[in-house]
């Protein structure tokens, strides 16, 4: 019902903007579904034992070192030398396989993600919010089922469907990983981290909050209507991001060799919770990573994200730079708490209060439509767009 009240409420150019928005991002998809019509294309591969690390590693697109360190074996291993010489065994080497097959991109994937995060960005600047609704309408503002659509979208399709790869955690760790010699063509690596970094920068972290499956799942559970009184209590920013922080800087470390020696060691491997949109969950790492995690969004907002996430913690820097994001007019602004308490985290408080290192906010716009004297908006960071909006 709300969402129908918000429609009536669109002015003719904003329901032209929506019945665009959805042509162009449908035709997104369908062009990503063209590319790369099947979700996990299979290889043939005949691989035993037999074979070396050299013979077997670019057919996987990885380097020598890599599949090396898949194998449990030390990056220095003779390349050349059969694998069986190396206590390998056919069976061991077709998990390992198995396993790096799954992390092979799905090119429509990068479509999908563009689509979603357009549907987001579109949404929070220009349909939301009725230009010819006043403050006195603003339960009628971003109804929070066009967001939910979006969310399930993402889990069903750019999740389950196109399966793990690629995601923007992924995006982010590869790119240490071929500076460590893990990956033959470190500009490809780098070339889809900056797809997701720039999807991050046009709409404040908007593909971790529209457009991520996994954290799109964590929302979702969030948003489950019960135990409110709990989710209140909203986690220090300084302690989930220092714990963030830490295993970003860890993980490097690791993958370097500067701490243990063990060069190409990546933490992140054991605890990736992109596994379950492949329905591989045989470590006990990656298990217990999903259940914690999907167990605590019931009481926690996105904690996958906030605790862990590497791509979480550099969106967040990048948070500095985004073209788009939330506002606060600090002219009308009475530090009433109103978005501070709709906030599900410190993001909203940090603005309220000018803080120079806000906490993340993932473009959720729980906190658009409860300001009363109308002090929040949605919009470009330049300029003094909130001054000049009819109120």
């Amino acid at each position: 019902m709300k969402t129908y009240r918000w429609f009536l409420l669109l002015s003719l150019r904003q329901r032209i903007v929506l019945f665009l928005t959805i042509v162009a991002g449908t035709a997104v998809i369908i062009s990503g579904f063209l590319t790369n019509p099947a979700p996990q294309q299979d290889r043939a591969v005949n691989f035993n034992a037999g074979m070396s690390i050299r013979q077997i590693a670019p057919r996987l697109g990885i380097t020598g070192k890599a599949l090396a360190r898949e194998l449990n074996l030390p990056v220095d291993v003779p390349k050349s030398k059969p694998l069986g010489e190396l206590n390998v065994t056919d069976r061991e080497l077709s998990r390992v396989v198995d396993h790096l097959l799954s992390h092979v991109d799905a090119a429509a994937k990068y479509y999908i993600f563009f689509a979603l995060v357009l549907a987001g960005f579109v949404y929070l600047n220009m349909i939301g919010r009725p230009e010819a609704s006043d403050i006195k309408q603003r339960d009628n503002w971003y109804p929070r089922s066009p967001y939910i659509f979006i969310l399930m979208l993402s889990v069903l399709v750019a999740g389950f469907y196109f399966g793990k790869s690629p995601n923007p955690m992924e995006g982010t760790v590869k790119v240490f990983k071929s500076m460590a010699g893990l990956y033959p063509d470190p500009a490809a690596r780098v070339t889809a981290f900056l797809f997701f970094a720039a999807l991050a920068v046009i709409g404040n972290k908007l593909v971790c909050g529209w457009a991520c499956p996994f954290g799109a799942l964590q929302e979702l559970i969030y948003g489950i209507p019960i135990l409110r009184n709990i989710k209140r209590r909203k986690l220090p920013f300084a302690l989930t991001n220092t714990i963030r922080a830490i295993l970003f800087a860890l993980t490097l470390l690791l993958l370097f060799g500067v701490v243990g020696g063990n060069k190409g060691f990546v933490i992140y491997h054991y605890i990736n919770p992109f596994n379950l949109f492949n329905l591989d969950l045989g470590g006990i790492g990656v298990l217990t990573t999903v259940v914690i995690a999907l167990a605590g969004s019931f009481f926690v907002y996105r904690p996958f994200c906030r605790f862990v996430c590497p791509f979480g913690f550099v969106s967040w820097i990048f948070e500095r730079f985004s073209i788009t994001r939330v506002r606060i007019d600090k002219e009308r602004c009475t530090r009433c708490g109103a978005c501070i308490s709709a906030c599900p985290l410190d993001a909203a408080q940090g603005r309220v209060y000018g803080r120079n290192l806000p906490a993340d906010c993932f473009s959720c716009g729980r906190c658009l439509n409860v300001c009363p004297v109308d002090a929040v908006r949605y919009g470009p960071v330049f300029g003094n767009r909130i001054s000049k909006r009819q109120t």
